[in-house]
């Protein structure tokens, strides 16, 4: 299993090439950049599209819009998100 560190870098290049963001590299987001409104600007159609691809990608399940607000708030909040489910399913 991969390092909280791999994680977030993982998260980072799955932002960037899932939601294809033109003119942001990986290295543009910082761990505790907001993804939304004032960071990095992602809006509702890209939180649809992130949620598919973290529950396929890291196989845990985002149950409703509540849970989704607290986990993907930044590149953190959503590595310390799947680690958790990751453990409870361990």
């Amino acid at each position: 299993m991969e390092s909280t560190v791999e994680l977030k870098e993982n998260l980072k290049k799955l932002i960037v090439e899932r939601l294809n963001l033109i003119d942001v590299t990986p290295e543009d987001i910082g761990d505790e950049m907001p993804l939304f409104k004032t960071g990095l600007g992602l809006d509702s159609i890209d939180a649809l599209e992130l949620t598919l691809n973290v529950e396929k990608e890291y196989g845990v399940k985002v149950a409703n819009s509540e849970q989704a607000l607290q986990a993907f708030q930044s590149v953190a909040t959503l590595a310390s998100f799947i680690e958790a489910r990751r453990g409870a399913t361990a």
